[in-house]
């Protein structure tokens, strides 16, 4: 993927790059030309709303979106062994999209937070640490601990200060991880998810491409595309009407016209992880112009895997994982099918599949 490029994502329907006339042909039907220049009607009271932001404040980073290719490598041990892992608490000013401004959380710095990859029996040493310029107490909560609240309680941290937990990794699967204050909604809302893979002590199958993405709400006092400085709305929050829906923090971020879609080859297979913090949604999980062929429930990797599924609920607080083969070139588009998610909100995230043309599969012009 290239670096984010100095034009604008917005207008939202221009996000899935030069040459498309519908934002998710295939789903939603074609669009009008003008409907790629405009930006969705407004109603009096969300005008009124948006006029009443600050402008945009100075970013304390370029980037939230973690780069989905990074994950660590599969496992290839077969004996027990020690993990020392270190995280750090992050509050910083990005970019949900650009000259839209919001106040992230986050665990070291990105949206999602790093994944973690042990084997089953492995035992883990965390050391969680709130970094000084902080202005909240934050912790950890692994969905694949056996302990208080996941470690949670043991590692409730003031700015400045750091907590050291040690847990074993006794039940295979892949599973959220979260900050769990009290106000932990609004945390996560904010940014501070991510996801743990323990994997089983045989291993995942192989595949030739892994692939990490988070999806996530946000909750502002402002409508989505209106540029200036959005402030966290607990109210919407409550009444679970994200302004945002976003996939590792950004609106369209992993488009021709954000970072630019994740490049596979053909005929790779492709093990993507779908971490939903929420806080509140379930994503309908859909790969427009795919099928997930090896689906993973709920990030249970020991019960046989359901094939070839179409869309999947993925809940809050789970990760799910889909193996899909590439036959052909072309996007396949990463949406959430409750669409007005991906029209409105920002839910959208392509994968190129790049190669020779396959007739025989699909034809374009018999």
């Amino acid at each position: 993927m290239s670096e984010p490029p100095a034009t604008k994502r917005r207008p939202f329907l221009t996000a899935i790059g030069a040459g498309s006339t519908a934002m998710v042909a295939g789903c939603t039907g074609p669009l009008s030309s003008s409907d790629n220049t405009d930006e969705p009607e407004q109603t009096p009271d969300s005008t009124e709303m948006q006029e009443s932001l600050d402008n945009a404040a100075e970013t304390d980073t370029d980037r939230i979106a973690a780069d989905p290719r990074e994950l660590p490598d599969p496992v290839d041990w077969d004996e027990p062994r020690h993990h020392e892992i270190e995280m750090t608490t992050t509050e910083e000013t990005a970019e949900i999209e650009p000259g839209v401004t919001f106040d992230f959380m986050t665990f070291d710095g990105r949206v999602p937070g790093p994944m973690v990859r042990v084997r089953r029996g492995d035992t883990v040493e965390l050391t969680l640490t709130n970094d000084e310029s902080n202005s909240m107490p934050h912790n950890v909560d692994f969905h694949a601990v056996y302990g208080p609240g996941g470690g949670a309680d043991d590692t409730t941290v003031a700015p400045g200060e750091s907590a050291t937990i040690e847990f074993k990794a006794m039940y295979p699967g892949s599973f959220v991880y979260h900050c769990a204050v009290p106000n932990m909604d609004q945390h996560i809302s904010s940014g501070m998810f991510g996801a743990i893979l323990v994997e089983p002590k045989d291993g995942l199958p192989e595949v030739d491409r892994e692939l990490y993405f988070g999806q996530h709400e946000i909750y502002t006092k402002g409508s989505a595309g209106k540029e200036g400085h959005h402030e966290f709305d607990f109210d919407a929050m409550k009444n679970e009407e994200p302004t945002y829906v976003c996939l590792n923090g950004e609106a369209y971020a992993f488009t021709g016209n954000g970072y630019g879609p994740v490049t596979v080859d053909k005929g790779e297979r492709i093990r993507i992880f779908h971490s939903n913090g929420g806080p509140n949604l379930i994503s309908s999980w859909h790969g427009i112009g795919n099928v997930w062929g090896t689906f993973y429930r709920d990030g249970d990797v020991v019960s046989d895997p359901d094939r070839f599924v179409e869309t999947a609920p993925v809940v809050p607080g789970s990760v799910a994982i889909a193996e899909i083969d590439t036959p052909v070139p072309g996007p396949i588009k990463l949406v959430d099918h409750a669409l007005s998610r991906v029209v409105n909100k920002g839910m959208l995230g392509v994968i190129q599949v790049e190669g020779e043309d396959e007739p025989d599969i699909f034809n374009p012009d018999p």
